[in-house]
C-alpha cells in the first residue's frame, strides 16, 4: 500500500514508544490516524503533540480484554467504515526466570502479545476482505526466533505471533486476495520497554526502527527482520550447527543468553 492519504491506520499501543512515533509518521502520509492505548495519560500527551499534524483520534483499550477489542472495534467501525491498515503494536514482557512468574504473568504476556492481535485482526479483516484491501502489519520480536533466559514466555508469545501472522500471510495470498501481511521481527528497541538489556549487538533507535516498519508496510514486505541480518544469520546457524554448538555461538560469544540479566523494563 503506497498511498496512505485518506486511509484509516489503527495503531495498538499507538500512545508511546515506536507506535507514537508510527503515528506522526502516517500523519505525515496525510492518513486517518486512530490509536489504541490502556494509558489514559499517553494518550493524552500523544494526541496534543500530534493533533497539529493531522487527523488522529484515540480510544482506551485494553488488548488482553476480548470484550474491550469487541466493542472498541465495533465503535471504529461505525464511526470510520473500517480500518485500512492494522498495526498490531501494543506489548509486554515479564524479564524474569519461568519459575518466577506468577500464573498471571503468563495468561496476560500471552493475551496482549499474541491472542489479542488475533482478536484485533479478526474484527477488521471482514471489512478488508470486503474490499479486497487493506494490510495488517503484527510487530513480533527477534525473539520470536531465538530463545533467551527470563524470558520465555516473552518468546512464547512472540513465536506464536509469527506462526500465525505468516500462516495468515499465507492464506490470504491462497485465496487471491489483495489485503497484505507484514510480520515484523525487531531486535531490542530503546523504548524504556527493555531498560537495563546490555548487548554486543546494538540496540535499535526507535525513529529508524519505526520509519522501517512503516515503509514495510509501504512496499508491501511479508518478513522484516531490525537489523535485517538478524533472520539469515539466525536461521542458518539453527540449520547448519548442534545446539550445543549454537548455544555456545550465542551464549558466549554473542552474548544473547545475558542480555536480560540485568533487565529492569519499564517497571
Amino acid at each position: 500500500m503506497k498511498n496512505f492519504a485518506g486511509k484509516t491506520v489503527l495503531i495498538t499501543g499507538g500512545g508511546s514508544g515506536i507506535g507514537k512515533i508510527m503515528a506522526r509518521l502516517f500523519l505525515e502520509r496525510n492518513a486517518e490516524v486512530v490509536i489504541w492505548d490502556i494509558s489514559q495519560t499517553n494518550i493524552d500527551e500523544t494526541l496534543a503533540e500530534l493533533r497539529p499534524k493531522g487527523s488522529i483520534s484515540a480510544m482506551r483499550v485494553d488488548v488482553s480484554a476480548h470484550e474491550e477489542i469487541s466493542a472498541s472495534a465495533k465503535t471504529l467501525i461505525e464511526t470510520t467504515g473500517g480500518v485500512d491498515v492494522l498495526i498490531n503494536n501494543a506489548g509486554v514482557v515479564v524479564g524474569k526466570l519461568f519459575s518466577e512468574h506468577t500464573a498471571g504473568d503468563i495468561i496476560k504476556t500471552m493475551e496482549i502479545n499474541s491472542t489479542g492481535p488475533m482478536l484485533i485482526a479478526q474484527a477488521f479483516i471482514g471489512g478488508m476482505l470486503k474490499k479486497d484491501a487493506g494490510h495488517i502489519c503484527n510487530i513480533a520480536s527477534s525473539g520470536g526466533l531465538l530463545s533467551n533466559p527470563k524470558m520465555s514466555v516473552y518468546v512464547a508469545s512472540k513465536w506464536s505471533l509469527i506462526g500465525w501472522s505468516d500462516s495468515l500471510r499465507i492464506e490470504l495470498q491462497k485465496s487471491g486476495s489483495n489485503v497484505g501481511v507484514t510480520t515484523i521481527m525487531p531486535y531490542y528497541i530503546t523504548t524504556g520497554m527493555f531498560d537495563g538489556v546490555k548487548s554486543l549487538i546494538p540496540l535499535l533507535k526507535p525513529e529508524p526502527a519505526a520509519l522501517t516498519i512503516v515503509r514495510a508496510i509501504e512496499k508491501n514486505k511479508t518478513m522484516v527482520t531490525l537489523p535485517g541480518y538478524i533472520y539469515r544469520i539466525t536461521r542458518l546457524a539453527q540449520a547448519l550447527l548442534p545446539i550445543s554448538v549454537f548455544d555456545w555461538f550465542t551464549g558466549s560469544v554473542l552474548g544473547i543468553y545475558k542480555t536480560m540479566e540485568d533487565f529492569k523494563g519499564r517497571g
